[in-house]
């Protein structure tokens, strides 16, 4: 299926079900927050490379929100200052962790998140701590909204996030720099010898995946109208890898579909069983993962290809 086709018939699901079960939106619009940031996370596995502290970008893009909200009442002009400090923020972190490569790669992103954490936990004066900050509900284009038109305003914005964030992601891996970044995973060698700057490749990535997990964590904070340094904590990190994994990094449609799938399958089972849901939701995902070695995106693919060759 053309990767247009699919992201027009999975909208078309998305609002379905939003529709079908209002208490949807708000689950579906932090899957597709979620799927933001995850996004930018599959373009550093392009380069062979893992970042276990990206849930620090989701953080600042939302606690950007909390700050900024008294002074702004715009949904977009949020939106834009949440990316803003994500990508300012990747570019200080982003010189320093793109000299190196895989572990300490990894783990120096994973340093820098939990510090941040730290900050966020003993700055009570500034964050309130573990309490968090709320966050008034904004206008959107000057216009207030309430309850369930606020809702779906911000599903709508979310899905047309998710749908310019792709079109430009997969346009940006078919470019000479996004070839690069596929080289430099095996061929990094190859390519200083051909004049490219690997970590010049491997840092423009790095704060185009920053500014995504900043609109991510920027529509979580809408969605949510609370923030805690929960969302910089290293399981929230470990959550986006997980989900980058169990989507699939064959396009960019992976991200999403496994963030969608991640969120329903953790609401359901939370439903069902209420004390053993975490375990429930191990063994539902690890299924997937055993049995789909390519994420769910190179399942869909093999179905695909299989229903082909029936018909």
């Amino acid at each position: 299926m053309p990767l247009r086709l699919a992201f027009a018939v999975g909208f078309l699901a998305l609002a379905l079900l939003a529709a079908l079960q209002p208490w949807l939106r708000f689950v579906l619009t932090l899957a597709l927050a979620t799927g933001l940031a995850v996004l930018g996370i599959m373009m550093l596995l392009r380069a062979g490379q893992v970042s276990f502290g990206h849930a620090l970008y989701v953080a600042v893009g939302a606690y950007t929100i909390a700050f900024a909200r008294p002074q702004l009442d715009d949904v977009l002009l949020l939106l834009a200052a949440a990316v803003l400090a994500a990508v300012v923020a990747g570019i200080l972190v982003g010189l320093f962790v793109s000299r190196y490569r895989d572990i300490f790669f990894g783990m120096l992103n994973l340093a820098f998140s939990m510090v941040v954490y730290s900050l966020l936990e003993k700055l009570y004066w500034l964050t309130r701590g573990t309490d968090g900050i709320r966050v008034a509900r904004p206008r959107l284009f000057g216009v207030a909204l309430e309850g369930a038109r606020y809702e779906w305003a911000l599903f709508a914005l979310a899905l047309v996030c998710v749908a310019i964030a792709a079109a430009l992601v997969a346009r940006y891996l078919r470019a000479p720099a996004g070839e690069a970044l596929s080289a430099l995973k095996t061929r990094e060698t190859r390519l200083e010898f051909a004049g490219v700057s690997a970590r010049r490749v491997l840092f423009q990535a790095y704060v185009v995946s920053a500014g995504l997990a900043g609109l991510g964590g920027g529509i979580t904070a809408l969605a949510t109208l609370h923030v805690t340094p929960l969302l910089v904590y290293w399981t929230h990190s470990g959550e986006l890898v997980f989900v980058a994994i169990l989507g699939g990094t064959a396009n960019v449609l992976g991200p999403f579909l496994g963030a969608v799938v991640f969120e329903l399958v953790r609401v359901h089972a939370a439903a069902a069983f209420p004390d053993a849901w975490q375990m429930i939701l191990g063994l539902v995902l690890l299924g997937i993962v055993l049995l789909a070695a390519r994420g769910l995106v190179g399942l869909l693919e093999e179905l695909g290809r299989w229903w082909g060759r029936r018909v």
